[in-house]
């Protein structure tokens, strides 16, 4: 997983110094915590392209992994003639097209032929759609998606949800969306995550709805229904991390200022927010699903193998914290 350092942007005076890393680093730490586990066997779903094949044989080579490739075989044999690789030794299911690769790779899961699932070169909603049609994967809990955010302006992880899944999420769906970022907190080590409950502005307005919900899903934690972290919200991003703003604007607040888990609007403002710091300050992001029997590797088709890679590390701890069933 280790490759060049992304350049750290020019500090500014919102940033202070102290702050500052690699990026990256933060997903190096973790990589270290899975040396001792055995690699996780993990269907990988329509790879057929070479960036989508070249992230799973390369998890596969760090250790992380064992792959099993499923889609169709004119495809994947393509995609590796693309990337200079080969298919020997790789565990393949030759499948018609990617609806029936999603579907093999779900009743793998189901059956516990496989500990995690992977999304190669397909469409999000087609991937979820036939783990979420697949009763046996099925929690009590809403699945959600977790951005995992090295960034090198803040010195902790970002933990953005819900950013690919959950569009329009109501309370109930977000009380479950904040359930599933501190459960991976905890696995991660974050013992007792600060969860920001974001929207635009700081303050209770009805004419907000992000707002209401904050207060809410606060009041929730506060009577017990919500817990393992502190929340606190609403809360302006600005306010989430950086207590010299939340200073000025009188916030106190055990939050404020060091949020480690981060609760957005909707789907929207959450892949905005992601999206701009990866590619405008330097971030390095991994993405998770969380909520099903398995741990799902969800990775935009966009992402490098280091996303991918980083991807799998979060994966095989969690998996090393949970038993199916």
């Amino acid at each position: 997983m280790k490759k060049p350092s992304k350049p750290v942007p020019s500090r500014s005076p919102r940033t202070p110094a102290a702050a500052r890393h690699a990026a990256g680093r933060y997903f190096e730490k973790l990589r270290r915590r899975t040396r001792r586990l055995e690699p996780l066997r993990t269907a990988v779903v329509h790879p057929v392209d070479a960036v989508s094949l070249s992230g799973a044989l390369a998890a596969s080579r760090a250790g992380l992994i064992v792959p099993v490739l499923i889609g169709p075989e004119a495809k994947l044999r393509s995609a590796a003639h693309a990337a200079g690789l080969s298919l020997e030794g790789c565990e393949c299911i030759w499948t018609e097209h990617s609806h029936a690769a999603a579907a093999a790779a779900a009743a793998l899961a189901a059956e516990h032929e496989v500990g995690a699932l992977m999304k190669g070169s397909l469409h999000t909603d087609e991937f979820m759609g036939a783990i979420v049609a697949e009763p046996r994967l099925r929690t009590a809990r809403r699945m959600s998606h977790v951005f995992v955010i090295d960034t090198p302006a803040y010195p902790r992880p970002l933990l953005v949800s819900d950013a690919a899944i959950n569009i329009y999420p109501d309370v109930e769906e977000k009380a479950d969306i904040v359930r599933n970022a501190i459960d991976l907190a905890h696995a991660l080590g974050i013992n007792t995550p600060r969860v920001a409950i974001l929207s635009a502005v700081e303050t209770v307005s009805p004419k907000i709805r992000s707002t209401l919900d904050a207060a809410v899903l606060c009041k929730m934690a506060e009577r017990g229904q919500i817990s393992g972290g502190l929340l606190d919200g609403p809360l302006a991003f600005d306010n989430a991390v950086s207590r010299q703003a939340a200073s000025t604007k009188g916030i106190r607040s055990p939050v404020a200022g060091r949020a480690d888990v981060f609760i957005v609007p909707d789907l929207e403002a959450g892949n905005m927010l992601a999206k701009q710091l990866e590619y405008l300050a330097g971030a390095e992001i991994a993405g998770i699903v969380l909520g099903a029997r398995v741990p799902v590797i969800l990775t935009s088709r966009a992402d490098e193998t280091h996303s991918r890679l980083a991807s799998c590390v979060i994966a095989r701890l969690l998996a090393s914290l949970t038993t199916p069933g």
